[in-house]
């Protein structure tokens, strides 16, 4: 959900069709029960028999429960169906895709395209252009569009049939002459009122060509305020603080910084977004969030896969700039930032940047006291052996790149001085997942002791982003029996069985949709782009100096035993994330009274 909540225009209001009151709206009458102000009388006006009662003790026939059941499994799809569109309709708007061709563009664009399609969200004025430099013809790009998206339904499957193809050059002035031709085009046949999006899906060298060559064939201004000119960038957003510098320079000269939509598509995930309504819609949370009640903040992002057929890009990467740089600092930001003073995109953002701005930026040597990077080696993951990473495909034998990277972090501000912030991030680990956990300070004077508590953790919150995304709330209760025994629970709120039967967007549906709208509010802006690199930066050139270490993990551990001590020399652990699994997987019975 969005914060400002664009897009959420009900259909009515539905009726309590269960209890025999009327309906509103287009709400679902009750079917069998009897409107309000009718009771005594059947219908048509006949009275019952005066005085009539039903034979005390007389059970109620089968079939009356039946019914009950059956109305109560209405009322909860009505209540179902009451809930308001994920997504609202968006304008009319050709879409124009460079590197429509490319891996990107298949796996993620155009399948959220056509989610969107098919749930009605996507306008009969809307289109899409490819631009590539593979020689195909706009048949050759509809049958790929096809393959792509093999679930699209009837409405997707209707639109395809006007996608167009453009075959050249990311700079060439013959490209640009037939886009535009084509974009004319689309305003006349397919009615997309002059509202441009492109998308830039190339690999990132081009991504400065592409938005300068844009702004050469005059390709970058509406014809009117009416309509609207945009630029989705995906990331990575630079290698480093000067290349992104000298790309935000090449994009302004070509779009005004509103235009510009820095994608990350952790921002679409419905946790991530939540932390806003957790911690500023509960005033439960919002007076323990801070170093007087939180002893530490830990931020895993784990993935069980090894960089599969992306040796050559990850070789470019590695784990700091392919996840801390952007995903980690992104939720960082979102959870331990300042309340904004109201949900509009650019105040939000302002509060982000205002808490990277207070991140503790380290020299070279103290990055290499606060960091431990790794590489995994040879492992086992589910029960089958895996090769380390310098034996995938197109990973140099020699490869210095890591794979594994674990940060202690300060944030040097009123709400969280003193309290270690740990980032981790690795492949080829246990398990996938995503997760924030804030532990809270222990009680200052524990009543029990070890032997009645020895199963008690700190309090914890656990924010899990994926693959299951929800929230836990881990605390101390008493385990059942004669003897007194204290062990952590788990309470937990998961997506997925609060909402069930409520529809569901994924990242890139939900920011595809946002930069349709025009809603900012999930999108990095140039300053926290900025900001992100030069945390990351010391890093950086404090690894490129000969013998910088690289510590190896075998795969299907969670990482060196050098980050285990980054953590412990300040009292804490990590916490590996199959903890949350036992906790509530574990029958309180078991425990030996």
């Amino acid at each position: 959900m969005s914060p400002t909540g664009k897009g959420t225009t009900g259909k009515g209001t539905t009726g309590k069709g269960t209890t025999g009151k009327g309906t509103t709206g287009k709400g679902t009458t009750g079917k069998g029960t009897t409107g309000k102000g009718t009771t005594g009388k059947k219908p048509g006006g006949t009275k019952k028999p005066g005085g009539t009662k039903k034979p005390g003790g007389t059970k109620k026939p089968a079939g009356i429960k039946k019914l009950a059941d059956a109305d109560h499994a209405s009322a909860a799809a009505a209540k179902r169906r009451s809930l308001p569109p994920v997504l609202s309709k968006a304008p009319p708007v050709a879409i124009v895709i460079f590197g429509a061709s490319g891996d990107l563009s298949a796996r993620k664009i155009l399948p959220a395209l056509a989610r969107l399609a098919d749930r009605g969200v996507l306008d009969d004025g809307f289109t899409v252009i490819g631009v590539a430099r593979t020689e195909w013809t706009d048949d050759e790009f509809r049958a790929h569009v096809a393959e792509a998206t093999p679930d699209g339904g009837p409405k997707w499957k209707a639109l395809t049939g006007r996608f167009r193809y453009v075959t050249g050059e990311y700079d060439h002035p013959d490209t640009f002459a037939r886009l535009k031709d084509l974009l004319d085009e689309a305003d006349r046949v397919d009615s997309t009122g002059g509202n441009r999006l492109y998308y830039l899906a190339t690999i990132p060298s081009v991504f400065g060509l592409v938005a300068g060559a844009l702004a050469t064939h005059g390709c970058t201004t509406p014809a009117s305020d009416d309509q609207f000119i945009r630029l989705v960038v995906e990331k990575p957003f630079g290698r480093d603080l000067d290349s992104a510098n000298e790309l935000n320079d090449k994009i302004h000269a070509a779009f005004d910084e509103r235009q510009v939509y820095r994608i990350d598509h952790y921002m679409g995930k419905e946790t991530v977004q939540n932390v806003l309504a957790l911690r500023f819609a509960n005033a439960v949370f919002e007076p323990i969030w801070n170093r007087r009640y939180v002893e530490q903040v830990q931020v895993t992002v784990a993935e069980s896969l090894g960089v599969e057929h992306r040796g050559g890009f990850y070789e470019t990467a590695g784990a700091l700039r392919d996840i801390v740089q952007n995903h980690v600092m992104q939720v960082l930001a979102l959870t331990l930032m300042e309340s904004p003073t109201s949900t509009e995109a650019d105040r939000i953002r302002d509060e982000k940047v205002k808490l990277l701005q207070a991140i503790s930026i380290p020299t070279p040597d103290e990055a290499v006291d606060r960091s431990v990077r790794g590489q995994y080696a040879a492992g086992t993951i589910d029960g089958a052996d895996v090769p380390g990473y310098r034996h995938e495909e197109d990973v140099a034998p020699d490869s210095q790149t890591e794979t594994y990277l674990a940060l202690r972090l300060s944030v040097d501000n009123w709400r969280w001085a003193g309290v270690p912030v740990y980032v981790r991030t690795g492949k080829r680990m246990p398990a996938r997942v995503t997760e924030v956990v804030l532990t809270f300070r222990q009680v200052p004077y524990l009543l029990f002791d070890h032997r009645t508590s020895r199963d008690l953790r700190p309090n914890s919150l656990i924010l899990r982003i994926q693959p299951d995304e929800g929230i836990t709330l881990e605390f101390g209760a008493k385990v059942p029996g004669e003897k007194f025994h204290v062990r952590s629970v788990a309470m937990g709120f998961s997506y997925d069985k609060a909402f069930a039967g409520a529809e569901a967007a994924d990242g890139y549906e939900r920011l595809l949709h946002d930069a349709m709208v025009g809603d900012a509010t999930l999108f990095i802006r140039s300053d926290e782009v900025q900001q992100a690199w030069r945390i990351v930066d010391p890093y950086l050139k404090a690894w490129s100096e000969a013998g910088s270490a690289l510590q190896s993990y075998p795969a299907g551990t969670w990482g060196p035993h050098m980050a285990d001590l980054l953590v412990e020399r300040s009292g804490d652990a990590w916490r590996n994330p199959e903890l949350d699994l036992e906790l509530d997987s574990e029958d309180l019975a078991d425990f030996v009274q």
